[in-house]
């Protein structure tokens, strides 16, 4: 092939322009504009490739293992339910500085965030968009959820949380939540306060809110599915945990939390430890240790939580001994895989502790801290699909995205919630990538990253994820079948604007989402744009690990 290659590949997007214009003979459909016009434009792309394609064998993908159905999940923070102060977009004017008690990190300047009234969970637009994720998990938590009380009674609540309080969480705004819940498909998970307030004599965590929380929730015919203790204790000092919080403390809280589960909620799943940064966030790490934690509580988890992000935003820029990223990196192998690099860490302290219990990503995003101004765009889409795509192929179970509508990391524009170019691949994942995992082959350049699920809906079918993350070459892919191509592009990557298969992609009236109609692609050659994102739908690859059981 060698030289020839770029010439036959380039014909043969010419043919496919060519086949699916007007009449397809063989089947007299007609085939639709957007999609004669989207073969067009990509026969008109004057690609040079880097390298021979890699022969792919869709049929023949052994199984790698299966993943959660609920794995592509997501977090709404407490404090977008509660309303509160919360990660400062960017380029606003700084907001005042907060006084009394405040629910969210300690030792961080307040001109980091921007308070918001509470969160409308039963905003159609939301719901619907929600919805078309389904069916997930939605994390209620947070560093907020650390501090904040909960008001059991149909009354007023006061004007200030109670001592030892930062928030207040109302019935009105918990109902959202499983109502929220219900409507979208979506099952709750949560963590419980640990300050102060909820704390006995002897300093040690009682369930006295946990256990109003749970019996309210019951009362409204919901259930909270899963739990962690509280939101990251290896950062026990940031996060609203009393003062000199060590360990041994954990451990006596896990304990007395873990009893209290077991007998008041014995179907809620038990989760943690849900630390953070240890595998490579913080060069100097100067919270608790996961190792001591679990070594001081025991056993009892139901799964392995942890959180995870490559980086802080530069809103944290100041944190001593804590990384940083730039848009340039967005692309690199080194950023990609840090990912990995965490599941890894906390896979090793699993097996050590808890062996055989699964892994859980109960929180991550672009960047810690809100995330980057980038992490709104199409940039970051990369990154949010290759991390499924790894950490399913790792074996974690579920991967919780904060957040759905909050700050730049959000799925949707908080103000209009408007998809954001990470929506679109998140959606695009949920519709073709099944909950069975299978190992997709070498990759033809290692700018691009190749994973594949059995394809949902269809049995013996195979779904295949594409990322070039080239931005200069062109690379391709073969297949020894027919398939349909799915390709998300921008014309600017750190524009919010993405085009699926050539077509800007954008909510119908009344907000439907679009139907996502892929390109017919023949066998052979596929050609994959410089930075671009393909997905292919394979449905007659006939996959015996993808039959129906």
């Amino acid at each position: 092939m060698g030289a020839q290659f770029p010439n036959r590949l380039q014909s043969l997007v010419a043919e496919n322009a060519a086949r699916t214009s007007g009449m397809d003979m063989r089947t007299g459909i007609v085939v639709s504009t957007a999609r004669c016009a989207a073969w067009m434009a990509l026969a008109a792309v004057p690609f040079s490739f880097g390298a021979e394609p890699a022969r792919l064998a869709p049929g023949k993908m052994p199984r790698v293992g299966t993943v959660d159905e609920r794995f592509q999940s997501f977090n709404i923070e407490m404090v977008e339910v509660t309303g509160g102060r919360f990660w400062a977009p960017y380029g606003e004017p700084e907001p005042p500085k907060p006084s009394g008690a405040v629910s969210g990190p300690a030792g961080l300047d307040p001109n980091m965030f921007r308070y918001r009234p509470p969160l409308d969970l039963s905003k159609p637009r939301l719901r619907k968009l929600a919805a078309g994720l389904g069916p997930s998990y939605v994390r209620v938590s947070g560093t907020w959820a650390n501090s904040t009380y909960f008001h059991d009674s149909d009354a007023p609540p006061p004007a200030e949380p109670p001592a030892g309080f930062g928030a207040i969480l109302t019935r009105a705004q918990w109902k959202g939540v499983i109502e929220f819940s219900r409507a979208v498909d979506a099952k709750i998970v949560t963590s419980f306060a640990v300050s102060a307030g909820v704390r006995d004599a002897a300093g040690v965590w009682t369930p006295e809110q946990a256990q109003k929380l749970l019996s309210y929730t019951k009362s409204l015919g919901g259930s909270i599915a899963a739990a962690e203790l509280f939101n990251e204790p290896n950062l026990a000092a940031m996060g609203g945990a009393p003062k000199g919080y060590d360990a041994a403390a954990y451990g006596r809280d896990f304990a007395a939390f873990l009893a209290f589960a077991r007998k008041r909620a014995p179907a809620m799943l038990i989760l943690g430890p849900g630390s953070v940064g240890e595998g490579g966030l913080m060069a100097t790490f100067s919270g608790l240790k996961s190792e001591d934690m679990l070594a001081a509580a025991g056993h009892g988890i139901d799964a392995f939580s942890y959180h995870h992000y490559g980086a802080v935003s530069k809103r944290c820029a100041g944190m001593g001994g804590v990384g940083q990223t730039t848009p340039e990196a967005a692309l690199s192998e080194d950023w990609l895989s840090r990912t990995a690099r965490d599941a890894a860490f906390y896979a090793a302290l699993r097996d050590r502790f808890e062996p055989g219990k699964p892994l859980w990503l109960t929180e991550t995003g672009e960047a810690a801290c809100g995330g980057n101004s980038w992490a709104s765009t199409f940039l970051d889409s990369f990154r949010y699909l290759d991390q499924l795509g790894r950490l399913a192929k790792l074996g974690v179970q579920v991967v919780a995205h904060n957040t759905l509508a909050a700050s730049d990391y959000g799925l949707l524009d908080e103000e209009t919630l408007t998809p954001r170019p990470n929506y679109w691949a998140a959606l695009l994942w949920r519709r073709l990538m099944g909950s069975t995992v299978l190992d997709a082959g070498a990759s033809p350049a290692p700018a691009v990253h190749l994973y594949a699920h059995c394809l949902r809906g269809h049995p013996g079918g195979v779904a295949v994820l594409a990322l070039n993350t080239d931005r200069d070459q062109a690379h391709a892919i073969e297949l020894p079948s027919a398939s349909s191509r799915y390709t998300l592009t921008a014309k600017d990557l750190e524009g919010t604007a993405v085009q699926l298969n050539g077509t800007d992609l954008a909510l119908g009236a009344g907000d439907e989402l679009p139907s996502f109609e892929g390109l017919p692609v023949p066998a052979g050659a596929v050609p994959l744009p410089p930075a671009s994102i393909t997905f292919l739908a394979i449905p007659g690859a006939r996959n015996a690990a993808c039959r129906a059981r």
